[in-house]
């Protein structure tokens, strides 16, 4: 697991995921922990490591 830092697309708030990269590709919906909004979470990941990050609006 690493914990990734990124910018919600709402409130531009520096947030963080806890992402699992033994998985290469996850696409889920997790809310902003600040301003509560849903965040669509896309990663790829490759031999232990994140390759590709995306957190947009649903």
């Amino acid at each position: 697991m690493d914990e990734h830092f990124f910018q919600c697309p709402y409130c531009w708030e520096t947030i963080s995921v806890l992402v699992d990269n033994s998985i290469s590709f996850q696409n889920y919906i997790e809310d902003c922990e600040v301003c509560c909004n849903p965040i669509q979470i896309g990663v790829s990941s490759e031999a232990g490591e994140i390759t590709s990050f995306s957190a947009e609006k649903p």
